[in-house]
């Protein structure tokens, strides 16, 4: 008898190694499998690129309901903007002072830029953090990538793969100022070893700080692979819904002044009773839809393919409030001096689809080589309506309406169509060619082909314009590097790396009579790091030397989005520094710090006479501080995990003009040109658990503190002074349009201490 139940312990614990041991396997091969998506474009330890990775404890470590580009913020050279104050809704990422269109962003190798703005909308993929694995940031030009160019940084995600076992989880936020999140995330695990299935249901929504910047953000993840020994099929669909009410306008310091920090003037009207009143509808509504087929192939021990066709399908409708118009420019009469408030509409839909691909060698002594290419097609179409028309009158008469007659309020004022072909193919070879010291080349052809035919909603001296644009571009990008691995601690190295891009639709939309032109960067960077169990460190020297930069004048158009325009000459360069320390097993502190010199040379600028040049020689770029620190301390202890974060970021101008402050005709101020220095601290209390009595794996309680000493700062702003010369004959920036900064300069404002309570349970 005790020698069967010996021999029936010993079957059970061979069992459940043989188990483990099958768990670990199929674990391994569908990490490698899944890897193959990204292998292509990502950077690797020997890759002279400077870069960071994010891993998924980081990302969930923060992922409590703010858009990604907030979890991102204390990235090296990383700044983020929110247009509702509490990073949900609008915001965007901007890297080493370059705008978010000129960051070029995947998902598994996957272009995410919308293809005619460049931009990339996180509030369209709400929640989509939760269903990431990784994040890579490339800082400059980075590795040749599919999509749009990289002008700045490339973000490079990839998306959750399929655990061995089933699992089922909750999170749950809930704070200030309404703000909530929800998310449901489930997998079956790998049945019988080789299919599976993954998803997420997510729902976030806010009052914003800013007064009336509600969001309202759905949506899904939902995957199925097939894993084989060699090959893995994966079909991915996600999905984004949002309705947020704007509050892109932002507001002078003369409004905040008068109706609050928090004021938000998108929406407003008065009634016939002199009244202050806000348009209920004045919602961007937004619906995009992704669909993902991949293919990852071990061809053999050293050759890997990646084959991925994917499309988005994206809807949209926004109604704004627009108040004593020329109802001219509307083409609803014939009569140019008459006005009156209307609301206009514009809707769209936009099909972007395609093909990428890549064959990565790796001869596992120092040789790799990845092949790769795309190639996209995008179409879409624009229409601009009006719904509703008041009762006109003409200006100074504002007592005596005109009749309606003739007037249809329910008018289609402009339509077109835009259709672009994206293809690139390149090549990249990493080739450790004496022991330690290795070279890398990339080389990447691209060609565009963009149109856009139909009438526009600009209009200039003759009439509304018409657009029948035809442009082609081909670029050819180079990128070299040398990568030193001194010692397993020490590594050194250095890249020069080309980048061309195309103008974007507003690009075209905003300078339509004037030329334009793609743009050129040549990107050198040198760096070393250092890395040890307990202390790492890092300082990166990069110099970005631009041609026909498109930068910001300080303009926003009726969205909200910044309007550029090339400048010949610009420059961007700084030294980064990282550094992370783990003295004690409970106790970690990481760093990173951006000291840069971003200008313009040779900045025209035109008097308001509109007719007088003046060059003001080198100027600072916009939105591009001279100082970014970030530094953040670690306590674990048992269950319990603390994190204290702060940041500081030096003043930002507004324009590229180099003013930092305009005089007020109207009132004799001065008035800020700039967003001020500020200073945050943030604060996560956090407490870790299970209960496996209950089934509960792992369960996660704590509350996150914003902004721990109600900083008051702004995060974004805008601003259009105009130029004369004062007494002496220097030239100074003005503002003859409104009291103070009225009409001249506008502020996106941080909101103060603020928190979030969060709950996480896995099963």
């Amino acid at each position: 008898m005790k020698k069967n139940v010996l021999l029936l312990m010993a079957a059970m614990v061979l069992g459940g190694a043989d188990a483990a041991a099958q768990t670990v396997a199929d674990t391994v091969r569908t990490v490698e499998l899944d890897a193959v998506q990204v292998t292509s474009l990502r950077a690797t330890s020997r890759t002279p690129m400077t870069v960071s990775n994010v891993g998924k404890e980081q990302i969930q470590a923060v992922n409590y309901g703010q858009d990604l580009p907030m979890l991102l913020s204390t990235q090296p050279s990383v700044t983020v903007t929110t247009d509702a104050g509490n990073g949900i809704g609008y915001t965007s990422i901007r890297v080493r002072g370059t705008d978010p269109s000129r960051i070029n962003v995947t998902a598994n190798g996957v272009p995410i830029n919308d293809g005619e703005s460049s931009l990339t909308y996180f509030s369209n993929m709400g929640d989509f953090a939760s269903s990431v694995q990784s994040i890579q940031v490339q800082r400059g030009v980075g590795t040749s990538t599919n999509g749009a160019g990289a002008f700045g940084a490339t973000i490079n995600m990839l998306t959750d793969g399929i655990p061995a076992k089933p699992f089922i989880g909750f999170d749950a936020s809930a704070g200030s100022y309404g703000s909530h999140k929800e998310t449901l995330r489930f997998g079956t695990g790998l049945l019988g070893g080789k299919f599976g299935v993954q998803g997420r249901l997510s729902n976030i929504g806010s009052d914003g700080y800013i007064d009336r910047a509600t969001s309202s953000l759905n949506s899904y993840f939902l995957q199925a692979a097939y894993y084989g020994e060699r090959t893995s099929i994966k079909f991915l669909t996600f999905n984004g819904t949002e309705k947020t009410y704007m509050a892109w306008n932002y507001t002078s310091k003369y409004e905040q002044e008068q109706y609050g920090r928090r004021y938000n003037s998108c929406g407003l009207y008065y009634d016939k009773d002199g009244r202050m009143c806000f348009y209920n509808d004045q919602f961007d509504n937004y619906h995009q839809q992704h669909y993902q087929l991949h293919l990852n192939h071990l061809v053999s021990d050293r050759w890997k393919l990646n084959v991925a066709l994917h499309y988005t399908h994206d809807t949209y409708v926004y109604d704004q409030m627009k108040t004593g118009k020329t109802l001219y420019l509307w083409n609803l009469t014939d009569d140019d001096e008459l006005r009156g408030n209307l609301v206009q509409r514009k809707d769209g839909d936009k099909d972007f689809g395609g093909l990428v691909g890549s064959m990565n060698y790796d001869n596992r002594r120092g040789l790799t080589m990845n092949f790769g290419g795309a190639l996209n097609f995008f179409d879409a179409d624009h229409f601009g309506h009006v719904i509703w028309v008041g009762t006109p009158y003409y200006k100074g008469a504002e007592g005596s309406p005109v009749p309606l007659s003739g007037i249809d309020p329910n008018h289609r004022y402009y339509g077109n169509n835009a259709k672009k072909m994206d293809g690139n193919i390149y090549a990249k070879v990493q080739w450790e060619f004496v022991k330690g010291l290795s070279a890398f080349a990339d080389l990447q052809y691209r060609h565009v082909g963009y149109k856009i035919k139909g009438m526009t909603d600009n209009w200039d001296d003759v009439g509304q314009i018409r657009i029948n644009l035809d442009a082609k571009f081909d670029f050819f990008n180079p990128k070299f590097g040398l990568n030193w691995q001194l010692s397993p601690n020490h590594r050194v190295y250095a890249s020069y790396a080309v980048a061309q891009r195309e103008p974007t639709r507003d690009n075209y939309m905003e300078n339509m009579g004037e030329p334009i032109t793609s743009e050129r960067l040549f990107d050198f960077e040198v760096g070393y790091q250092y890395q040890s169990e307990k202390f790492t460190a890092g300082l990166n020297l990069y110099h970005m030397n631009y041609h026909d930069q498109f930068v910001l004048t300080g303009l926003l158009n009726d969205e909200g989005e910044a309007i550029t325009k090339n400048i010949p000459h610009s420059y961007r360069m700084g030294m980064e520094i990282e550094a992370a320390w783990k003295p004690l097993d409970w106790l970690r502190w990481d760093m990173n710090m951006t000291l840069s010199k971003n200008r313009a040379k040779d900045m025209v600028i035109t008097l308001d006479d509109y007719s007088t040049l003046v060059n003001v020689g080198e100027t600072k770029l916009a939105f591009s501080p001279d100082v970014i620190f970030n530094n953040s301390f670690t306590f674990l202890y048992k269950g319990f995990s603390a994190m204290l974060q702060s940041q500081y970021i030096s003043k930002q101008n507004l324009t590229n003009y180099g003013f930092e402050s305009m005089y007020s005709t109207a009132t004799g101020t001065w008035e800020t040109l700039q967003l001020k220095a500020h200073f945050t601290t943030n604060l996560d209390i956090s407490y870790n658990f299970s209960l496996p009595e209950l089934g509960l794996k792992q369960a996660k309680a704590g509350v996150t503190f914003y902004n721990l000493f109600g900083c008051k700062y702004d995060n974004n702003g805008w601003a259009a002074p105009q130029f004369q010369r004062d007494s002496n004959g220097e030239v100074m920036a003005v503002n003859t349009w409104g009291k103070r900064d009225a009409e001249a300069a506008g502020f996106a404002p941080s909101a103060p201490f603020h928190f979030m309570a969060h709950l996480s349970l896995n099963f």
